[in-house]
């Protein structure tokens, strides 16, 4: 599939995808799976280790580490010749490190959309609302940051190694690693109540979106 038909289906994919949770019960369904109505917890308590430390701190600086790797060959290795023949694709993989997040960070600013802990089905005072519909008049709470997956984007941010390597057999693997970084990032905020399914699955499709737009603009200044 050419570069631009992926592009297109990517945003086809996303803009479906944030209508049909909108409008069903599917997160609703799915989210009770992790908690439990009678003692009001969820599968995996916020500050529980291991897992804590696994799935968000540890993972978080582990992501770090490998973006500033990539940028550092780039910056003080460029004239060896192995940097210089993946020159292109690393400088994919650190411009979609910098801008996943920091797209999906501005969303979860300006959507105002609450954690499913927030919500008053799982005992919160948020009502339960589109993305594109404003609360009631009378709810006065402050805003919120919970749409979509922050914390998971950075995992996300991996696709962008599909277009690190050349052979067929490598991009496969870099898919798989990424979207196995990504999703036990988001399933852990999942299981502590933090995000829906939708807010992950929304974080990967818009991640795998700037990554081909990044592509796109990488390919055509090389070009020019």
């Amino acid at each position: 599939m050419s570069l631009n038909r992926q592009l297109v289906v990517t945003l086809i994919l996303l803009t479906a995808t944030v209508i049909f949770f909108a409008l069903t019960s599917v997160d609703i369904v799915v989210q009770d799976l992790f908690f439990n109505q009678e003692t009001h917890q969820w599968v995996l308590g916020r500050d529980e280790e291991p897992y804590r430390f696994i799935f968000y701190d540890g993972i978080k600086k582990l992501l770090i580490l490998v973006a500033l790797s990539f940028l550092f060959a780039l910056l003080f290795f460029r004239k060896r010749a192995l940097i210089k023949r993946y020159k292109q694709g690393i400088l994919v993989v650190v411009l979609s490190a910098i801008l996943v997040p920091l797209v999906v960070g501005f969303l979860k600013k300006e959507t105002n959309m609450p954690c499913p802990k927030h919500e008053i089905h799982y005992g919160g005072v948020y009502p339960k609302t589109a993305v594109w519909e404003s609360y009631p008049k009378e709810f006065k709470e402050s805003r919120i940051r919970c749409w979509p997956a922050g914390h998971a984007s950075g995992g996300f941010a991996l696709l962008s190694l599909f277009f690190l390597f050349k052979s067929r057999r490598n991009r496969v693997k870099a898919l798989i690693v990424a979207l196995s970084v990504g999703w036990s990032m988001g399933l852990y905020k999942m299981l502590v109540g933090d995000h829906f399914l939708s807010h992950t699955l929304i974080t990967m499709l818009l991640a795998w979106l700037i990554v081909l737009l990044v592509q796109r603009v990488v390919t055509l200044r090389d070009v020019a």
